[in-house]
């Protein structure tokens, strides 16, 4: 786990990165990383077109530090997906060359779909934003922990 979030020691953009076998959820800071905005739900497609992916996505949006989602059980243990959610994040720190910290994802993708549903969207509309909005829930955590301190994930109610 990382410790506190580092977002005040280097000038850039951070990417929120909601982890999925199948989609991506990606949301990004602003320079100044005090605000998070959904960027785009991606598609996977192997791992020679995600690499190029994620090296544009460093390259157009001068990002400087990735946040990976770690799904954790409510009492702040790691799961099998805590483990595929880290792999990932070592494979993007590796071809993006941008360092990577990880960060609780707790009850973001549960939190994106009420906000979706009181939207009133329809379901094919909503599978479409809940990975990128979910994202941006957990980056927004991060960014605002930075001012509080929070360091690793542990049980609710501590």
């Amino acid at each position: 786990m990382s410790s506190a979030p580092s977002t005040g020691s280097s000038p850039g953009r951070v990417a929120g990165i909601d982890y999925g076998t199948v989609r991506i959820g990606i949301a990004i800071s602003d320079p100044d990383r005090t605000l998070a905005s959904p960027y785009e739900t991606y598609t996977r497609r192997g791992e020679l077109q995600d690499a190029r992916r994620f090296q544009r996505l460093v390259a157009e949006e001068k990002v400087t530090l990735f946040v990976v989602g770690l799904p954790v059980h409510l009492d702040g243990r790691e799961s099998r997906k805590s483990a595929e959610a880290r792999a990932f994040g070592q494979w993007l720190a590796k071809v993006t060359g941008v360092p990577v910290e990880f960060f609780d994802e707790r009850f973001t993708s549960v939190e994106a779909e009420r906000l979706l549903l009181d939207a009133e969207m329809t379901t094919k509309r909503r599978k479409k934003r809940r990975d990128m909005l979910a994202a941006q829930i957990m980056l927004n955590a991060y960014l605002e922990s930075a001012t509080r301190g929070q360091r690793e994930p542990g049980p609710l109610g501590d």
